[in-house]
């Protein structure tokens, strides 16, 4: 059985963490199934949404501290192991925001390290009621440094710093609250809800989705006059194409649009 499950239903790839033993933990071999699964979805233009899953009783337990005790056995401590593990695990974060697909997490159980780190990296997140959110790795003396980096990005700083600093859990309500999640559904309804919502985007026009998921990420990073700028340019171009002309003439005349694009 592959440790990361894929499945696609339609315009939707549903990703599942599937090493429940170890509580879904970004293991070596985990991060190099979601690098290439992520790398083949790139090229995918038949999927216009990704979701994430977890398997068993925890969404992601973050990194597998067995693995990294296990590195510090060479000869370095362990400097270079740890070096490339979270060069690579930063570089399946970024390649999160990189895909022209919007990807909604979908976390129960626990969220914790690195695991929170994945649900702060995903362009949303709607999550079993009950679910815990912590950057815990203070508490065994190891500050979420990498994790703090999507944290920081999506919740306001005296919340994040507090998480960070405390090594406390929060639950889905302040993770609601704060910005971390979209929402919060029953579990036995998460996987309904995260394909509705999935399924409503998938139904837009896909080009449009994608150049803006690629507009949204490098606007944030722009100071105010750049970024109308740049996103005047994009909108210009999404105005010129002609699904959009379509969109629009749809729109005035009270019918469903008749798009080319995917």
């Amino acid at each position: 059985m592959a440790i990361l499950e894929r499945q696609d239903h339609g315009p939707v790839a549903r990703l599942t963490l599937n090493s429940p033993e170890k509580l879904n933990a970004l293991s070596d071999d985990m991060l190099a199934a979601l690098a290439d699964t992520f790398a083949d979805l790139t090229e995918d233009s038949s999927i216009r949404v990704v979701t994430l899953f977890g398997e068993g009783k925890a969404f992601c337990a973050g990194h597998d501290l067995k693995e990294m005790t296990r590195g510090r056995q060479a000869e370095d401590g362990g400097k270079a192991y740890f070096a490339d593990l979270f060069t690579r695990c930063s570089k399946v974060m970024t390649a999160i925001r990189d895909l022209p697909q919007p990807v909604i997490a979908a976390p129960h159980g626990i969220a914790t390290a690195a695991g929170c780190q994945l649900v702060a990296s995903c362009d949303l997140a709607i999550a079993a009621e009950g679910t815990k959110f912590g950057v815990n790795g203070v508490n065994i003396g190891l500050f979420c440094s990498t994790p703090m980096v999507a944290l920081s990005r999506n919740v306001p700083r005296k919340q994040a710093f507090e998480m960070l600093t405390t090594g406390n859990f929060i639950d889905t309500d302040r993770a609601r609250k704060i910005g971390l999640i979209n929402r919060a559904v029953p579990h036995p309804i998460l996987e309904a809800a995260t394909m509705e919502l999935a399924e409503t985007i998938a139904g837009k026009l896909g080009a449009a989705v994608k150049i803006g998921k690629q507009a949204f990420y490098r606007q944030l990073e722009m100071d105010l006059e750049a970024a109308y700028d740049y996103t005047r340019d994009v909108m210009v171009e999404n105005m010129l194409w002609r699904d959009t002309e379509e969109g629009i003439n749809a729109f005035i005349e009270k019918r469903a649009p008749d798009w080319n694009q995917s």
